[in-house]
């Protein structure tokens, strides 16, 4: 028995390892329609508004600053998310079980780098906010230079952490150590990711109790002496409760699915995490939808590029409109005398004026 567990099975399907672990996962035809209709609205919304918080940030030169470049690769992440979940959504259900190892590796590699990006991001934003305010700045002294090496160094992380278990963390060679939720994925990989990413979360939410202790004390003994002035510095105080609402939002909807993998990976019999792996999944895509409502309403600069961006969009789709009519050719009757005259009688006017 154990000698058929160490032989490999990477040109198996998905089905095989699904059957495995002895996974229901079976969809109603209905249910799966509606799901997958609702959850591409989503996703469409996703895409769309994560692309004009990129947009906004590049056209408006109010926000060429470090803590807005690094929300706009937030936003970067989250429209991969986008592009993860609609792959997620029109392979699952009796599709996933015909996927190659490949296809699955690719399909849960995508989520995971997605993730991976958001979180790394949020953490170098509490790092960047944690040094403002310190210094009692709206924005920090980070180059250019450095906020473009975070970035590269965010995806570079994330891509890696997507890409370990196709990597060699896996249970393709060690079937009694796959997990429920990842068919191929191996239970020690799942503590691993669940922990180290919860372990981040503490992490972050200390750094914002710091940062919030630290500004509550700080303008508790300012404001007796200038008052006047302490209003021109609630800037700083406005972009951490944005980010703190994002790191929020990101919390309530991650830590559940982040927990199941945990009790998954800890090979939990009782835990049942097969029947949350759907509304898990919703909770994720919310996530996803509510960090670009999230800046357009705790910030009204955002706010506003949204709305000239949008402008923008529907006078372009205008001028195209009025040009594409414009450079039609001239077909009316109007225009050229013949031109609803039969055949027949063009013919005779063209004999008429040669006879003459």
């Amino acid at each position: 028995m154990a000698q058929q567990n160490q032989t490999c099975h990477y040109n198996e399907s998905m089905g095989f390892f699904y059957n495995n672990i002895g996974a229901d996962d079976k969809w109603d035809k209905t249910q799966l329609i509606l799901v997958q209709v609702v959850g591409s609205l989503f996703c469409c919304f996703i895409l769309v508004s994560n692309a004009m918080v990129i947009a906004a940030v590049i056209t408006n030169k109010r926000f060429h600053y470090p803590f807005y470049y690094l929300l706009a690769n937030l936003a970067a992440s989250d429209f991969l998310a986008g592009i993860a979940y609609v792959y997620l959504m029109f392979n699952t259900g009796e599709v996933s079980r015909q996927l190659t190892v490949k296809e699955y590796f690719i399909r849960q590699g995508l989520l995971d780098i997605s993730l991976s990006a958001s979180l790394s991001n949020l953490l170098v934003i509490a790092l960047e906010r944690y040094i403002s305010v310190m210094n009692w700045k709206v924005h920090s002294n980070l180059t250019k230079r450095r906020v473009t090496l975070l970035i590269v160094l965010v995806w570079a992380i994330s891509i890696l952490m997507g890409a370990v278990p196709s990597l060699g963390w896996n249970c393709i060679c060690n079937l009694s150590d796959c997990s429920q939720l990842a068919p191929i994925f191996s239970r020690s990989y799942l503590v691993f990711w669940s922990a180290s990413n919860l372990v981040v979360f503490l992490v972050m939410v200390a750094i914002y109790m710091r940062i919030y202790t630290y500004v509550k004390k700080k303008t508790s003994v300012l404001m007796p002496h200038t008052s006047g002035s302490i209003n021109r510095k609630r800037t700083p105080i406005k972009l951490i409760k944005t980010v703190m609402v994002v790191l929020g939002a990101f919390v309530i909807c991650w830590t559940p699915g982040l927990v199941v993998l945990l009790l998954d990976g800890l090979n939990c019999k009782s835990c049942n995490v097969m029947k949350l792996k759907r509304w898990l999944l919703l909770l994720a895509v919310l996530n996803s939808v509510m960090n670009p409502c999230i800046y357009s309403y705790k910030d009204e600069e955002m706010w506003t590029t949204f709305k000239n961006l949008m402008r923008c969009i529907g006078n372009g789709t205008r001028r195209q409109r009025s040009t594409k009519a414009n450079a039609r050719p001239l077909s009316s009757g109007h225009d050229t005398g013949t031109s609803h005259l039969p055949p027949e009688e063009i013919k005779n006017d063209d004999q008429h004026i040669l006879k003459t």
